[in-house]
């Protein structure tokens, strides 16, 4: 089947566990656990929150189920059961989490008052017996998701060196309401909004480094244009050109790239963040599109037919030069560049029809497959710390979207909802 039709109407129907070898000091005098690749997860003894007053033990509660909830989800650590974890009255008895390999020991409390939350955590070093860091978060008593997340976000990143993902969004399509509109949930399925309401078809959402922007294709007239939402205000401009535009991706937080027709064939263009034409980007025979761009801006990977069928190609944007990059296979799209722009996840048609998930370095090489025999498996987009991938899977019968980490391990569902999900794209932006 012809890749322009292919994949035009595939649109329209449309952690690597780590371990701890040594603490070392960072250049500020905190500590960081450094993590061995393909080792067994950080081991937590993770102590109930404390109350400081009786009517404060709802609170605590529900603060303590959303941290737990919360380190659970990027699959790099092993949660203890909390009577483990012990503290007598003169201090840090290290002895007993130690006695069952914890290699980090973390306990807090929580203080109400007047419909605000105060948490304060102590995160310890079982080893070194000494403290790790210490911080106290605020927040609403209606909100106990942002402090119980952004301490989540804070031990990820103590321990492992690297940003979590913990209060980053997600966009995707859904058609639970009848048309395919865009929609946002958090970086673990939770607090879904609609961001769309064109009661027609909007595809493959991106948001702009900074969150402000979004861009999507929309389809209510006629034919697929680019639209780009301002989400502080709520305001859309179409871009004004005749043909199609569809697959937009950021290059920066001022710079969108698309695929443009109106002057004949299809090819890859970039705008600015109001619509306005910047530059042409590729220039060859077949069509181009999907483009994805390397963390600081001066790659750009994409789909081309120039060889007759769709592969992905990487272009040097300041000298123009394009290398193809994939060669296993004869139908491979949708790349999405890894935040630590060391390799790209695509997707593949492979020869017995079904569509499945692969990585591959930049350079061609450690070709790795992270999805098989689950059914149709496809544009897969990284997590802000490269740790996971979200993607969208019928592996239940209908479309949702699914993470696993970025080895291809711990796939599970991504969030409960109704209809079909789609086309994810996970935000670098972080609240």
């Amino acid at each position: 089947m012809k890749f322009t039709r292919h994949f035009i109407s595939a649109i329209l129907a449309l952690c690597l566990p780590l371990v701890p070898l040594h603490l070392v000091a960072a250049p500020e005098g905190e500590y960081i656990i450094i993590s061995k690749k393909g080792s067994e997860n950080i081991t937590l003894a993770l102590n109930k929150l404390d109350v400081q007053r009786g009517d404060d033990g709802k609170v605590a509660h529900s603060m303590d189920l959303i941290i737990r909830d919360g380190l659970a989800f990027p699959g790099l650590f092993t949660i203890l059961d909390s009577h483990v974890a012990v503290r007598d009255n003169s201090g840090i008895n290290f002895s007993t989490p130690g006695s069952i390999n914890a290699e980090v020991f973390v306990r807090g409390a929580v203080t109400r008052n007047a419909g605000n939350v105060t948490l304060e955590m102590k995160v310890y070093s079982i080893g070194e017996a000494k403290l790790l860091f210490s911080k106290t978060y605020r927040g609403s008593e209606k909100n106990l998701r942002s402090p119980a997340h952004a301490f989540c976000a804070d031990l990820v990143e103590r321990l492992t060196g690297r940003r979590s993902a913990f209060g980053s969004k997600i966009v995707f399509v859904s058609n639970k309401s009848g048309f395919k509109e865009i929609y946002q949930c958090d970086f673990d399925g939770q607090d879904i909004v609609q961001l769309t309401n064109a009661r027609s078809i909007s595809l493959t959402p991106a948001l702009s480094p900074d969150g402000k922007y979004l861009a999507y294709t929309n389809y209510s007239t006629g034919r697929p244009a680019l639209y780009i939402r301002n989400q502080l205000d709520g305001k859309s401009v179409m871009v004004g050109k005749s043909g199609i535009s569809i697959d937009p991706a950021w290059r920066n937080s001022r710079e969108v790239a698309t695929t443009l027709s109106f002057e004949g064939d299809q090819e890859i263009y970039l705008l600015k963040s109001d619509g306005a034409l910047y530059r042409r980007l590729t220039k060859s025979s077949g069509i181009d599109i999907s483009p994805t761009f390397s963390p600081d801006g001066n790659n750009m990977a994409y789909v081309s037919e120039r060889n007759g069928q769709p592969q992905i190609f990487i272009q040097d944007l300041l000298s123009g030069e394009a290398r193809r990059l994939t060669f296993n296979g004869d139908y491979n799209t949708q790349p999405s560049w890894s935040p630590s722009g060391d390799k790209i996840a695509y997707t593949t048609c492979e020869k017995s029809g079904e569509f499945n998930i692969f990585t591959v370095g930049i350079d061609g090489s450690g070709l790795k497959q992270l999805t098989a025999q689950t059914g149709q498996n496809e544009s897969p987009s990284w997590s802000p710390d490269g740790e996971m991938v979200v993607f969208t899977s019928n592996r239940d019968g209908k479309r949702r979207l699914y993470t696993m980490g970025s080895t291809g391990k711990n796939q599970r569902a991504l969030l409960q909802m109704s209809g079909e999900q789609m086309q994810a794209f996970w935000s670098l932006f972080r609240k």
